[in-house]
């Protein structure tokens, strides 16, 4: 279906001239595709439009790029000049650290653009399923970091999480706890490890998740630390995540530049649609534009 409109759920575009992104001007110890050097460059519109060519991508979801947290509205405030001279992103997903002082006025700032939809922090999360612990400071159940993030309905914003699997349960119980704000799950929930013990354990965490009616999930971010694309494997995975969530509360995404270390922006697209060319072809509409325009409430 090379006619099939794609609304890209997950993108991003920096310039990293200026030290605006310390994560691109320092080494990152423990970035998941390894060796990040490619992506200290600047990409903006024409260099994504030129990726993206090939496919009839209609719409851009911006997210955040971990911007110097010193201004996170500074980000939103770039964009808006982007979109003014490029036409994207189309929409965008900010930054604010929902365990500080100042979080209301951050999510104001972000609030004032009308492009905004949401906003996105990774929670502190464990390292390992092993020693993942419930509580801790920054995470999902940290009384003040909920104290922030309870704010986002008054500002009318959504919540698109980035944690791996092992800390679904504590995302089920804060869409339980706020059920009146919507949560995207950020990369498929990071199925890194893809032993049989360790995929068993991340389709518990995604029915946890699922059961909550309020969560979605973004199919995206499934390169491997050694900077491969199993076709195969991630098959099973993109069908396995639709088996759960249902075609109604899932959507793909590029998340381009990044995933551009492991695979090309045209094979990527060709691969998801390969995935589920044998459904009707309403829900391919869905999964790759119709959930992203309800979700992310593009016009």
């Amino acid at each position: 279906m090379s006619d099939l409109p794609v609304v890209d759920a997950h993108q991003h575009f920096w310039d990293p001239a200026g030290g605006r992104y310390p994560w691109l001007s320092t080494p990152l110890p423990a970035f998941r595709y390894g060796d990040y050097a490619a992506l200290r460059r600047r990409y903006v519109p024409e260099d994504f439009r030129r990726d993206a060519a090939g496919h009839r991508v209609v719409a851009t979801v911006h997210m955040e790029a971990e911007w110097d947290p010193a201004d996170e509205v500074a980000e939103t405030r770039w964009l808006a000049r982007l979109r003014q001279a490029h036409g994207l992103p189309t929409v965008a997903i900010g930054h604010a650290r929902f365990e500080s002082r100042g979080v209301d006025e951050v999510l104001a700032g972000h609030a004032a653009f009308d492009f905004v939809r949401g906003i996105r922090q990774k929670p502190a999360a464990a390292d390992s399923p092993a020693t993942a612990r419930r509580g801790a400071p920054g995470s999902m159940d940290d009384p003040a970091w909920r104290r922030g993030y309870a704010l986002l309905e008054h500002h009318g914003l959504h919540f698109d999480v980035q944690t791996p699997w092992w800390h679904l349960d504590a995302a089920a119980d804060l869409s339980r706890d706020f059920p009146r704000i919507p949560i995207v799950i950020n990369h498929t929930a990071l199925p890194a490890d893809r032993s049989a013990a360790a995929l068993a354990a991340w389709r518990r965490a995604l029915e946890t998740a699922a059961a909550q009616p309020m969560v979605a999930l973004k199919i995206s971010g499934l390169g491997q630390p050694d900077q491969s694309w199993p076709v195969e494997g991630n098959r099973q995975i993109v069908r396995e995540a639709l088996a759960i969530f249902g075609v109604e509360r899932c959507m793909f995404a590029s998340n381009f530049p990044v995933d551009g270390l492991c695979i090309g922006y045209g094979a990527l697209f060709d691969a998801f649609k390969a995935f589920v060319a044998d459904r009707p072809a309403a829900e391919q509409r869905a999964l790759f534009h119709d959930n992203a325009v309800r979700i992310y409430r593009i016009s």
